[in-house]
């Protein structure tokens, strides 16, 4: 089998072609993905060439770990068929060619313990279930406190500030200083950080990923106030110390969704307690993957862009 691809050879370097998929063993399927999401974080640092040193990196490499498609073939006893509708958070399937996400493509080959049944009814959001995920895990569990304050008005900070509102908690204040992405919210306010005047958040959740924002999250904590880094950042973090130790201040870093995560977000979006309506902004023929993940990087106003491969099928 042989599967049509966006291939990253290089920083800045990007473009489609033919490679052919690793044979699926028994309890691997098959998919044909019909929509891929482009992270602007992580995907973001591989396309600049910032991304530091990293388990499974290099070139050339098959971007993309939000993918959604349609199960084509299925083993027995996998639990699924022919004809789900599932997500796939990438794959690694594609010979010399790296599969360290591997979602960017119009087939390809998983295990069957990787992958999640989704409504059909969801389309192109379908892609969206990781970035849910991984906001679902930074709340979710022992010892782990609604944000009150969200940096970072983007998919991801949309999503921990819908997720905080489906769990009861008060509705959260989001930061945002680009104008283009301060309007959307539902449910909650979304400010300038000039325009807030507090200095009492017992939790800040950072969905920015910029590096250099922890002093002045430092000074909007409440004594004993707890910062989450949410973000993927590519540079050292540092910090004063006198500020956060006369704050007691608390730091946590959220690592990536688990299986749990998955399946735990997909039953609150099928039962309407978290949309993903409104989330992207952007889509794109695969044979513009080119212009599609520039858009997606460096244009602002594109806070999802969607890979539609139902054309390339």
């Amino acid at each position: 089998m042989h599967s049509t691809a966006v291939i990253l050879e290089g920083p800045r370097r990007l473009g489609l072609g033919q490679i052919a998929l690793t044979a699926p063993g028994d309890q691997d399927l098959v998919v044909d993905v019909t929509h891929s999401g482009i992270s602007t974080g992580t995907e973001k640092l591989f396309w600049s060439g910032d991304m530091p040193p990293f388990p499974g990196m290099g070139y050339p490499l098959v971007p993309g770990y939000e993918a959604a498609g349609e199960v084509v073939e299925a083993p027995p006893g996998t639990a699924f068929k022919p004809g789900d509708r599932v997500f796939v958070p990438g794959a690694n399937c594609y010979g010399d060619v790296k599969g360290l996400f591997g979602g960017a493509s119009n087939r390809l080959v998983t295990a069957a313990d990787r992958v999640v049944k989704i409504d059909p009814a969801l389309g192109a959001e379908g892609a969206l279930l990781a970035l849910a995920a991984t906001a679902r895990h930074a709340m979710a569990g022992l010892d782990k406190h609604l944000p009150e304050l969200i940096v970072g008005h983007g998919v991801f900070g949309r999503l921990l500030a819908r997720l905080t509102i489906a769990a009861g908690g008060k509705p959260p204040t989001v930061w945002e200083i680009d104008t283009d992405r301060q309007a959307g919210a539902a449910g909650y306010a979304v400010l300038h950080p000039d325009e807030d005047e507090r200095r009492d958040y017992t939790c800040i959740y950072d969905a920015s990923g910029q590096s250099d924002l922890l002093n002045t999250l430092i000074s909007r904590l409440a004594k004993g106030g707890e910062i989450v880094l949410a973000g993927f950042y590519p540079e050292p973090l540092s910090f004063a110390f006198p500020p956060a130790f006369m704050r007691e201040a608390r730091l946590r870093i959220a690592a990536e969704w688990t299986r749990e995560d998955l399946a735990a977000t997909r039953d609150l979006i099928d039962h309407g307690a978290l949309s993903l309506d409104g989330l992207i902004t952007h889509r794109a023929d695969p044979e513009n993957a080119e212009e599609a993940y520039q858009t997606a990087f460096e244009d602002p106003a594109c806070l999802k862009m969607i890979l539609d491969w139902r054309a390339s099928a």
